[in-house]
């Protein structure tokens, strides 16, 4: 059974870094965000309806990274950069609502890590990024960090400078292996 492990946390906190630096480290497979790709392609304002379509697509590519790794080392985590929690927490704090049946598929998912990527680092400005204050980002962290203190899944706290979030998440997803 191939172990999942999740990078979640505010935009702009290393997510997509941190899950590449880890599937190198594991010689393993990164699940892409898609709603980074869906955005970039459609280049107009989403909806909370467009929330239900990346869900499906992020659902797609995990399905595909699981392919990927199916029948190589049993030991080698998939690594995803941001899930359907994400999605949760973007859609109610955007939009004040989330689709029930975004809510329904992350009750029947399951994953095996969780790494809750913190916002101290510096916020870098793109074409899609919303929040740059300080306040908003944190908001959103400690919305993260509620959903991940009321679930079972373990979940580590990635803080800190480039390498020594890799380093934390190294050691976290080295544990989930013993």
């Amino acid at each position: 059974m191939i172990k999942k492990v999740v990078c979640i946390g505010p935009e702009s906190t290393g997510k997509s870094y941190l899950s590449q630096a880890l599937a190198t480290h594991f010689s393993s497979v990164k699940v892409e965000e898609y709603a980074r790709a869906f955005l970039l392609e459609t280049k107009v304002p989403y909806t909370v309806q467009d929330l239900k379509t990346i869900a499906e697509g992020q659902l797609r590519l995990e399905a595909e990274g699981e392919k990927i790794l199916l029948g190589k080392n049993d030991n080698v985590p998939l690594f995803i950069d941001t899930d359907l929690y994400v999605i949760k927490v973007w859609s109610e704090f955007v939009f004040g609502e989330c689709d029930n049946a975004i809510l329904k598929e992350i009750a029947k998912r399951k994953y095996d890590l969780y790494l809750l990527c913190s916002p101290d680092l510096p916020w870098v400005k793109d074409e899609l990024r919303e929040y740059p204050d300080q306040v908003t980002r944190d908001i959103l962290y400690l919305h993260y960090k509620e959903l991940l203190t009321a679930q079972a899944t373990p979940w580590a706290e990635i803080k800190g400078e480039y390498e020594e979030r890799t380093k934390i998440a190294i050691e976290a997803v080295e544990k989930l292996l013993k």
